[in-house]
């Protein structure tokens, strides 16, 4: 599922609040997510893609 409609999970959720979080994130950051959080490749990815909307939002809404 893409769009609203996709429910990421709590993992994916966590992982891309942390990375948002990140002032001077970890490269590569695909691997580390996985480990710190044990994500699979996929979800590894969602959780970057999630964080970058994260940083919108916020620089958007305060």
């Amino acid at each position: 599922m893409t769009g609203a409609d996709h429910v990421h999970n709590e993992s994916v959720v966590q992982a891309a609040q942390w990375l948002a979080e990140e002032k001077d994130p970890p490269r590569p950051i695909i691997p580390i997510i996985r480990q710190r959080f044990g994500l699979s490749a996929l979800e590894a990815c969602e959780a970057a893609a999630l964080s970058n909307k994260y940083r919108i939002l916020r620089r958007a809404h305060g």
